[in-house]
């Protein structure tokens, strides 16, 4: 196989220790555009706009309610008391009323908002969870080849977690705080202007701290979320290649590294811990002190006459309202700290775009002539370089004639794999086109695309499902007939109906519940069933035993009959039936004929061959 992007970086990007020679890909995160935070999160709530306002409207009213309790203690005490002396019942009556009215009122729109904030932020994670996965399926090979599933899988699940418990919890928190902050500062203006002013003169000092407080916070949460990335990386990858883990025992040398990323994530949520205490600490100090200040002047003025009783009750109470919100403002920076890093590095996913583009006009393939499945392939002056390594092709030009088999042979880091993928478009060439029947891949839409150059690889991924789900990758609307037919062409026929369940049988994960050689052949029904004027094999026999080998040789045979195909040889076995043989050297043709003609004269595949013969015994 050829060198794949991020050879020599993906173990620091795995386990968060970039080196910083300026690929995002070697960085913990991707690099967040200006402003796109911000752009995502309007983006989100845009099509909620008359809930957001609904949401709005429930907490003005809910706080006004709250905020009315320690105005209708002034009441009593100035005007209540004063008149049950002349036994008029009638103030008390009415504060009593207005107080179990302003009770009843606070619980039934904190009800209601609950239940609408509720909706508006499961409909939102649900939208953001949708856009990670399609926008994450729509970007090139290329990036997922370097940006590990483990960190998406982050980005999906811990990352919009974080959000949830901003949109649950935090964001009543901080809506909350705001209107007291501005309903209890006009309040105490209004029934004292002295006690009002020095109230709004402490917010200084406070916002200040609040200031150093959210700075720190936010290296603190970026570095807890990048850990937390880092810990399930781990987790995913141990998981997927616990076979080679348990033949080479690294579960001791596996276990040491989970163990440390363990412990940066333990210890950034401990930083983040301690910073709140910090804070606590430091804004109860503030608000005790100001307080006390405030009420011993308060108590002063109403001894010399300057200051009603009930005015000093209510400002008291509205001063102990005013900071007890500071722990729980606390609490909700904290949760917006998190949210912000996660947002943050879902905006830079978001951001990414993909390295293969779709064409403005897409153009579609010429009709086939009948009987000719094939079309003619031609690689035009094509160079290809990895954007983190060396130039893998120099320069390359090829034609492959329709309905001819062409075999690429070479060693390791030969740039074979690299031409199937090209083909393919999985990448787009550095420099020069590659066209198929004369219109160049990049003019081709992908569904024109998938229609017309199809691959089969050595791994023949299956999904969970059925057989007959898989087959019909192919060919999504294709009848029961039809896959049946396309599997017995195969040879694939009999292995399905021996299964408990035949077509319907559940493959399971990765279709571990049937052998490599069976995989391999479902995979080449798959290709029967799309019917491509262009195959790609790509090592398509190299995991096989020689049994399996022989089958899936057969089931080769049937899908490459007319067809245009360029097969990557790993068996020589592989390469005996093609119409012409390229070896490879350095992303160059270094021999080029018929494996007859090839056999026979001196050089680099005829020692293969020579050594394949001898290995066979």
């Amino acid at each position: 196989m050829d060198p794949e992007p991020g050879t020599g970086t993906e173990t620091k990007t795995k386990t968060g220790t970039g080196t910083g020679t300026g690929d995002p890909f070697d960085q913990d995160d991707l690099p967040t555009p200006p402003h796109a935070t911000r752009t995502l999160l309007r983006s989100l709530l845009a099509p909620y706009r008359r809930r957001v306002a609904a949401v709005a409207l429930l907490l003005l009213l809910q706080q006004a309610a709250v905020q009315a309790g320690p105005l209708l203690v002034a009441y009593a005490i100035d005007r209540g008391v004063p008149a049950l002396r002349r036994d008029d019942y009638g103030p008390l009556v009415a504060v009593a009323s207005g107080y179990a009215l302003a009770a009843l009122g606070a619980g039934v729109l904190q009800y209601l908002f609950v239940s609408v904030i509720g909706r508006l932020s499961q409909d939102v994670l649900l939208d953001l969870r949708h856009r990670i996965f399609r926008h994450s399926r729509s970007l090139s090979v290329d990036f997922h080849e370097r940006y590990t599933s483990g960190r998406l899988i982050s980005r999906s699940t811990a990352d919009v977690e974080s959000l949830r418990e901003l949109l649950d919890e935090g964001l009543q928190e901080l809506i909350n705080v705001v209107l007291a902050f501005v309903y209890i500062s006009v309040l105490l203006l209004w029934l004292d202007f002295g006690i009002g002013a020095v109230a709004v003169a402490t917010f200084a000092p406070l916002f200040v701290l609040i200031r150093v407080y959210r700075r720190r916070c936010a290296v603190i949460y970026g570095r807890r979320s990048t850990a937390m990335a880092a810990v399930i990386v781990r987790f995913t990858e141990t998981m997927n290649g616990i076979r080679p883990v348990r033949a080479f025992r690294r579960e001791r040398a596996n276990d040491e590294v989970f163990r440390k990323l363990n412990q940066d994530h333990c210890r950034s949520n401990g930083d983040a811990m301690l910073e709140l205490a910090l804070f606590v600490l430091g804004s109860r100090l503030l608000a005790n002190t100001a307080i006390a200040g405030m009420v011993l002047w308060g108590a002063y003025r109403v001894a010399d006459g300057t200051l009603a009783l009930g005015v000093l009750a209510a400002a008291a109470l509205y001063l102990r309202r005013l900071y007890d919100p500071i722990d729980r403002l606390g609490m909700f920076l904290n949760s917006y700290e998190s949210a912000a890093a996660s947002l943050k590095k879902i905006a830079g996913l978001l951001a990414q775009r993909p390295s293969v583009l779709e064409p403005e006009r897409p153009v579609a393939l010429p009709e086939r002539a009948e009987g000719r499945p094939g079309r003619t392939v031609v690689f035009d002056g094509v160079r290809f370089a990895y954007r983190t390594g060396g130039e893998v092709l120099p320069r390359f030009d090829l034609t492959i004639p329709a309905g001819r088999t062409v075999a690429v042979v070479g060693s390791t880091g030969a740039g074979k794999s690299t031409l199937a993928k090209l083909l393919a478009r999985f990448y787009d060439p550095t420099e020069g086109r590659i066209l198929v029947d004369g219109v160049p891949l990049a003019d081709l839409g992908s569904a024109e695309l998938r229609r017309g150059v199809v691959m089969v690889t050595q791994e023949a991924f299956l999904f969970s499902g059925t057989v007959a789900e898989n087959i019909a990758i192919g060919r999504p609307d294709a009848g029961r007939e039809d896959i049946e037919r396309a599997a017995r062409a195969i040879g694939a026929d009999d292995f399905i109906r021996a299964l408990p369940d035949g077509y319907d049988t559940d493959v399971r994960k990765r279709g571990g519940r049937i052998s490599a050689g069976q995989r391999q052949l479902v995979a080449f029904a798959r290709a029967l069933l799309a019917d491509p004027a262009v195959l790609i094999l790509d090592e398509a026999t190299s995991s096989l035993d020689v049994p399996g080998e022989r089958a899936v040789q057969r089931a080769m045979d049937t899908v490459l009959a007319g067809r245009t195909a360029l097969v990557i040889a790993h068996r020589l076995s592989t390469v005996e039936g093609a119409d012409r043989v390229l070896v490879m050297e350095g992303g160059r043709i270094v021999e080029d004929g018929s494996p007859g003609e090839l056999i026979a004269a001196p050089g680099r595949f005829s020692e293969l061959h020579r050594a394949w013969r001898e290995s066979l015994g």
